[in-house]
């Protein structure tokens, strides 16, 4: 069990992070690791646990997150480099064989957060993401990858601006609420110097009627957190 202290006020990880555990979890993980807006650590951390050897560094341009990171990979004797920066003007000293994140995504016309905190968390403009994409490319290996979520309705966005960056879209997965519902959240997995197809995974259903799927509820047995307030 992944132990994960949060704090009672500003962002908290919710689903669209173990949906994302879930998605890179269907690769495999090698080398080096950047997890980019880690938060409390909890995607990172995850992936460490499952893939120990691993070189894992996590970034978060909050001061506060990066102290719930270290704290958290304390709890969990895991090993991790934290560096408490922008990421976008963070000069890196080496390449990584993967950069992972649940960036923020909320649009400019969604409603602004008055709580700073949550505003850097969750919305687009705190991390543009033509300059991520550009960056992302830029500290990737030959054949790095880059695996995120994102608005599934700003995908024409995130295809345009990752084409480009130079990225090669290997794979992409909605994630639907319902099965008659329109997706909510897509997870994409993106490669330097590929050129490999863009395959379209099966879709996430999260509920049948009104009941959490039993596909979707071994997600979070698999990843199998506790978290506590702080």
């Amino acid at each position: 069990m992944l132990k994960l202290y949060q704090y009672k006020q500003g962002y908290r990880y919710n689903s669209d992070t173990i949906f994302l555990y879930n998605f890179i979890t269907q690769f495999d993980l090698k080398g080096s690791v950047l997890d980019v807006g880690c938060g409390c650590g909890v995607l990172g951390l995850l992936l460490k646990r499952d893939f120990n050897k691993i070189a894992l560094t996590q970034i978060d341009i909050q001061e506060r997150n990066i102290a719930l990171t270290q704290r958290n990979a304390e709890a969990n004797k895991l090993k991790t480099l934290t560096l408490h920066d922008d990421f976008l003007t963070h000069d890196f000293s080496e390449k990584f064989d993967c950069i992972i994140s649940n960036p923020p995504f909320y649009n400019r016309g969604a409603l602004k957060s008055e709580d700073p905190s949550l505003y850097l968390s969750r919305h687009s403009d705190a991390l543009d993401f033509e300059r991520f994409a550009i960056k992302a490319y830029r500290l990737l290996k030959h054949r790095g990858s880059f695996l995120f979520c994102y608005d599934a309705k700003q995908i024409d966005l995130l295809m345009s601006k990752l084409v480009a960056a130079k990225f090669k879209i290997n794979h992409l997965q909605f994630v639907h609420v319902r099965a008659n519902k329109e997706a909510g959240l897509v997870m994409v997995h993106a490669r330097r110097d590929s050129k490999s197809l863009c395959k379209t995974l099966p879709p996430i259903i999260l509920y049948e009627g009104d009941s959490l799927r039993d596909e979707i509820k071994n997600f979070y047995i698999k990843a199998d957190t506790d978290s506590e307030d702080i």
